[in-house]
């Protein structure tokens, strides 16, 4: 299986001509500065044959060696510049930030918004007249999107594919998802440090990103059911070579992108995102598809929110049965039933099948065609994983922004739920806490911790999955109400509520639950609130004292300065469409 053959329009005619490239400005005229770059061309090795009359494809890539999701990049952008020299295009590589999910501490998330002001200012100051933006790890995506549709030129998304399934003793393991699961019972000792070992060894067999439907998963099929991708090229596997044949129709696809002038602003519409948080609800997303769609949307000018994500969910099935909100499978079983694009096939009464994509086709030609081999992988809105979307929207004198919390993956019993909290200011004490075993806890108890979201944390760090204290984990407890102003991995699980807004760092409601407050949830109706009256909060509001900065100096100071709420997408206000006039094209003199 490939990417969908059809992914061209080569009788589409060409909006430009060569004189018309933004390349044309820096090497096509009679003068010193033009002088210098072909000069410096020729440096490097290349003719006049190779760059006059075509367009200069930018390849973004976000390779690295602390990046094991883009593993394979450094082989794969040969692949791409196959493709662009094929279609008569003249590519050069430029690197961008990676943002490695894994290493990059305190959170990836702190470093969203750098890289997509690199890839930005990286088009933009370039001779480049389209780009194909090679990403997949978490924040990549959505940095990689943003940064393009900012700059405006025509761009297409590659996304990295996720690793082949684990395995563990002929079990399958699930990247992230088993990780939690197996570390709970290393805690509860069901597990010794010889098997431990050999789960670390086995979770992660080949390049690539996370095979449950994390993070990483949800941002790339969001990206192509946006429109932002080739048809079916979310889907493919990394280590499968129909991944090395779509890396290659990137290429072409590009070069012809560029004479067509096929821009994101072509493509990212109102009906494209919808489309994205119909697919993201039927996939069974990530919570943190809500941040960075926002945060995308409104790069594009367009007014997505909370209510949008809300309102998909109350009508939206899950049909993936992929993990960590299905049961058994992981993103390779996806691929073989059909992936994506059969996915979509049985959303079409949700979807705008007339939204535009990269390919220059609309989302119903990419689609049309596809099958879905294994009904119990891709299920049918008849026979749902669960009933509604995947995600849901709360409020209340908790949240009065919102939160989220992902219904489709935590125990039924917790979707409502009244409890005594028991509040946690910083992770240091939270961790210290739980493993302490003479913790006061019961199970009905809705652990809390603050002090986590966008300028508390600082960046809003994957902490929401709190762990099962020690104590109820030897009981056999494995789920319990969670809530924070922080985020979590999409591959984890369990009934935590996440993202809340106002977070308690900017005196948040947040900020003024105590130990013992009863805190009540009810999913189903939308709800979080704590049971206290309203002279209590006033009186604990005028106690609060504002804590001191994390950053005095460096991107930290500027991210303190700028960052925007959880609800709003967690972008620098300076970079919103609506923060002011577009950006114009450099001067060259």
């Amino acid at each position: 299986m490939n990417a969908h053959p059809k992914n061209h329009s080569a009788k589409t005619p060409a909006a430009k001509t060569p004189d018309q490239l933004r390349s044309a400005r820096y090497f096509a005229h009679d003068d010193l500065r033009s002088f210098g770059h072909r000069s410096r061309l020729r440096q490097m090795g290349y003719a006049p044959e190779d760059w006059v009359g075509k367009p200069v494809i930018g390849i973004l890539n976000t390779w690295s060696d602390f990046n094991p999701c883009h593993g394979h990049f450094k082989d794969r952008v040969e692949d791409v510049k196959r493709g662009v020299f094929q279609a008569g295009g003249f590519p050069l590589e430029l690197p961008v930030h990676s943002a490695s999910e894994t290493f990059l501490k305190p959170t990836s998330m702190l470093y969203r918004n750098m890289a997509a002001m690199e890839v930005e200012e990286g088009i933009r100051a370039h001779p480049i007249d389209g780009v194909v933006l090679m990403g997949g790890c978490d924040k990549s995506t959505p940095a990689l999107l943003m940064g393009a549709t900012s700059a405006g030129v025509p761009a297409i998304y590659l996304p990295a594919g996720p690793m082949l399934r684990g395995n563990w003793k002929g079990k399958t393991l699930g990247s992230g998802s088993d990780a939690w699961k197996f570390w709970d019972e290393r805690r509860a000792g069901n597990i010794d440090e010889k098997a431990w070992g050999e789960i670390e060894g086995g979770i992660a067999r080949s390049f690539g990103h996370c095979m449950t439907m994390g993070t990483a998963s949800t941002m790339t099929a969001i990206a192509e059911s946006v429109g932002m991708t080739l048809s079916g090229a979310s889907s493919v596997p990394a280590a499968d070579v129909g991944h090395n044949r779509m890396s290659a129709a990137c290429g072409r696809r590009i070069v012809e992108m560029v004479w067509e002038d096929l821009t994101p602003a072509r493509i990212l519409t109102r009906p494209a995102f919808e489309n994205a948080i119909t697919v993201a609800m039927a996939m069974g997303c990530s919570t943190n598809a809500i941040i960075h769609l926002i945060a995308q949307a409104r790069r594009a000018g367009v007014d997505i929110g909370l209510d949008d994500f809300d309102k998909a969910s109350r009508s939206v099935p899950v049909i993936a049965n992929v993990r960590p909100s299905g049961d058994a499978y992981l993103m390779e079983d996806f691929y073989f039933a059909g992936g994506l694009r059969a996915l979509m096939t049985r959303l079409t009464e949700f979807l705008h099948l007339d939204a535009l994509t990269v390919t220059g086709r609309t989302l119903g030609e990419n689609i049309a065609g596809a099958e879905v081999y294994n009904d119990d992988v891709i299920r049918t809105v008849d026979n749902p994983i669960y009933a509604e979307g995947a995600l849901a929207v709360l409020r209340g004198n908790l949240a009065p922004d919102g939160c989220v919390i992902k219904p489709s993956a935590c125990a039924p019993h917790l979707r409502v739920h009244t409890g005594p909290a028991l509040v946690f200011d910083d992770y240091p004490s939270m961790k210290a806490a739980i493993d302490d075993e003479d913790l006061d806890v019961t199970p009905d108890h809705v652990l809390v911790l603050r002090n986590a979201g966008p300028l508390g944390g600082p960046g809003m760090p994957e902490w929401g999955m709190l762990p099962i204290p020690k104590k109820l984990i030897k009981q056999g407890v494995r789920d319990m109400l969670r809530l924070s102003d922080s985020r979590m991995s999409g591959t984890s699980y369990g009934a935590c509520i996440l993202h809340v807004a106002p977070e308690s760092y900017v005196g948040g409601p947040l900020a003024l639950l105590r130990t013992g407050d009863l805190v009540s949830v009810d999913v189903p109706n939308r709800r979080i609130d704590m049971q206290v009256d309203e002279a209590e909060l006033a009186a604990r509001r005028a106690a609060l004292v504002p804590p001191p900065p994390h950053y005095e100096r460096g991107y930290g100071w500027m991210f303190s300065r700028h960052i925007k709420q959880a609800h709003e997408g967690c972008d620098f206000d300076f970079l919103e469409t609506s923060f002011g006039a577009p950006v114009g094209e450099p001067s060259i003199y």
